[in-house]
């Protein structure tokens, strides 16, 4: 999702942060909320611009702006100092930060049920399961929870592990390289490049996070109402962009011209495949829903792995209030 994308340039950020991070009434009365994004925009985003496309937040008595993100922005402080209202990352980030950070955050929302991350090898590679990266390399992004969990759970004590590049460049030239990747994203570029991919999940291995939108404890408190508005429009966001995608991708791909019609498709496809954002409800009931079960699940991982400075909570992690 995120690879293959830092070409793009900082000066959009700088653009689109320059129109969305001013923060006033607006005419007839609607309220301005920004959100601040994982990446830049892109299909795996689709929802919250199909909600803007569509008119949900209006509706809603909502004016929000989609701040861009970038390899080098956290949301995490953004959305606690109030800098901004939502913010987007997966149910294990906002644990860490709460429990590592102090961050006064709270999930509101799921936006996947299941986070497409995973290790990516071409379809001849001997390499089929997760212990078959013994004795390899393989870029990951330094400090990744979910590789700590796989080094634990499968004993990858002879892995020699180097920083993820935001590309596919190295995974051309060398037919043993391994990377991370995004289902949604990395194997676009390869299979384009006549190279053909598996994919080991996160998710199959046993470490399933939530990919989430959150907000701050104390703009809940302050504004339950813009709250339960912002949640109500982006979940109906998301079941519309599942059914057509059409209006949100030409907003996305005007806002990001980097990206191309034939690779929005793709990462359309494969969220809709991987039943990302629906969950294996095909009537559509899980989107943006929570499983209380999942998040305690979480946590108990993350206490195991002894990446939590302190016990904390977990029903304080995440709030499922505006989502029935």
């Amino acid at each position: 999702m995120h690879t293959a994308r830092s070409f793009f340039s900082m000066a959009l950020l700088v653009l689109l942060c320059g129109i969305g991070c001013r923060s006033s009434q607006q005419p007839g009365g609607l309220t301005t909320v920004k959100l601040q994004a994982d990446w830049y925009p892109q299909p795996e985003q689709g929802g919250f611009y199909e909600a803007i496309v569509k008119g949900f937040y209006k509706d809603e008595g909502l004016d929000v702006q989609i701040l861009p993100g970038g390899p080098y922005i956290s949301s995490e402080p953004l959305v606690a100092s109030g800098a901004v209202q939502f913010g987007m990352n997966t149910s294990d980030h906002v644990l860490e930060s709460i429990a590592n950070s102090n961050e006064p955050i709270i999930a509101v929302g799921a936006t996947m049920q299941h986070d497409p991350q995973g290790i990516m090898v071409r379809t001849d590679s001997p390499v089929h399961t997760w212990t078959d990266l013994n004795g390899r390399t393989v870029a990951v992004k330094p400090g990744s929870t979910w590789w700590e969990f796989l080094v634990q759970k499968f004993h990858l004590d002879r892995v020699h592990e180097i920083p993820a590049t935001y590309s596919v460049a190295n995974f051309l030239q060398d037919p043993n390289y391994i990377q991370q990747g995004f289902v949604t994203s990395e194997p676009y570029f390869a299979e384009k490049a006549g190279v053909s991919t598996r994919f080991l999940m996160n998710r199959d291995a046993g470490f399933d996070p939530y990919r989430v939108f959150y907000t701050s404890t104390d703009f809940l408190h302050a504004h339950p109402e813009v709250v339960a508005k912002f949640v109500r429009a982006s979940v109906r966001g998301w079941r519309d962009y599942m059914n057509d995608p059409a209006a949100a991708n030409a907003m996305i791909l005007k806002l990001n011209p980097a990206l191309s019609p034939d690779w929005m498709q793709y990462s359309y496809d494969a969220l809709k495949k991987g039943s990302y954002i629906t969950g294996e409800d095909a009537g559509g009931t899980l989107v943006g829903q929570f499983d209380g079960a999942r998040w305690q699940s979480m946590y108990a991982q993350l206490l195991d792995l002894h990446v939590l400075k302190r016990p904390i909570e977990v029903n304080s992690a995440f709030t499922t209030q505006f989502l029935k």
